[in-house]
């Protein structure tokens, strides 16, 4: 699919637009005065594939303890900033690759210029985040309420004020918790302007209504060209996020992480647990960070024809199963011996890489 171009930004030494891989990131939901549990939780996500993060500032203690926090992060720290722009500051001194602002609850245009000066000399990009639940009085009042119109004026209106300032570094946000609200502002939007765009449905909700809507928003963007850095926003562990983040890229053809999990729905030919199989597998194989298809099928007879494009795979029969390979059967074997089987053989697959 043709994507659509954006000038580039650089987030420590992940670029963002210009072409560049759609990023996956996500947010910390820890204390951040509280570094150790912050930077724990930052390296779970790490290793389940998150390229940015970003961290809440609520006060001043927050913003101080930015630095340790920075000293100790392998990937791009940003700083998510509301009301106070002393505290964009101090995040700026601290070190963070990046901003989350929203230029209008920030204070007036002197606060805004000295928030964008600090950024400018430290090559710091900014996010202008509008939120469909917290947009300008005037806008609301015009548009009849959160529209997508309305949140393309809020974005426009804290585009031009830093364009004015000669500050380009700008990558933009316009999350909703509804969904065509939301993919029709990033469509408006793109007409406009040429800034890449940081994608994700806002208070998407659980980790399984909200996986669902979050596809739905982010994969119909993404599958017109829009988008160059992901959130998947979910209430729980935020490593969830970064998973149903490349689910979303893997769906699309988009990236290639880990696992790509193949697994018919069931027939009555099935005559093994495929279900908890298939879960075991996925769970056993989640460390997995090269990509590789790997099939679950309940039938014998057709699962490895049917998956005969994944690298490896089982099937089921009754008390027994298949383990094939590139469509090829390899091995007979036990169905409580199934799982043990695969996760051996994609251990080969990996070694012999």
């Amino acid at each position: 699919m043709q994507r659509r171009y954006t000038r580039p930004i650089n987030l420590g030494n992940v670029q963002v637009g210009g072409g560049a891989p759609v990023s996956v990131q996500s947010m910390t939901n820890t204390d951040t005065r509280d570094v150790r549990a912050t930077l724990d939780q930052i390296h779970r996500l790490v290793r389940a594939g998150c390229e940015i993060v970003r961290v809440a500032v609520p006060d001043l203690q927050a913003a101080r303890a930015l630095k340790e926090i920075k000293a100790g992060c392998p990937i791009p720290l940003v700083a998510d900033i509301h009301f106070d722009y002393r505290l964009a500051l101090a995040a700026l001194d601290s070190g963070v690759d990046g901003l989350r602002i929203n230029p209008g609850n920030i204070g007036g245009r002197e606060r805004v210029a000295a928030v964008v000066d600090a950024a400018r000399k430290r090559r710091v990009p900014i996010r202008i985040g509008v939120n469909a639940g917290s947009l300008e009085k005037d806008l609301l009042a015009e548009h009849g309420g959160p529209t997508p119109r309305a949140m393309v004026e809020s974005a426009l209106r804290h585009i031009r004020l830093l364009e004015e300032m000669g500050y380009r570094e700008i990558k933009v946000s316009l999350k909703a918790s509804d969904v065509p609200v939301m993919i029709e502002a990033y469509r408006l939007l793109a007409r406009e302007v040429d800034y890449p765009f940081h994608v994700g449905v806002t208070e998407a909700g659980t980790v399984r209504s909200g996986t669902i809507k979050s596809a739905v928003g982010i994969g119909a963007l993404l599958a017109q060209g829009i988008g160059d850095t992901i959130r998947v926003s979910l209430t729980g562990d935020p490593v969830e996020e970064v998973r149903v983040g490349y689910e979303i890229l893997k769906a699309l053809g988009l990236r290639r992480r880990g696992i790509e999990l193949i697994s018919c729905p069931t027939c009555g030919r099935t005559c093994i647990d495929l279900e908890r199989i298939a879960l075991e597998v996925e769970e056993r194989l989640s460390w997995v960070d090269k990509p590789l298809k790997v099939a679950v099928m309940g039938c014998a007879v057709n699962g490895p024809g049917e998956a005969s494009h994944a690298d490896v795979g089982i099937a089921g029969g009754k008390g027994f199963g298949i383990l094939f390979r590139g469509g090829r059967i390899i091995g007979r074997v036990r169905e409580q011996d199934l799982v043990d089987a695969l996760v051996r053989e994609v251990e080969n697959i990996l070694s012999e890489k």
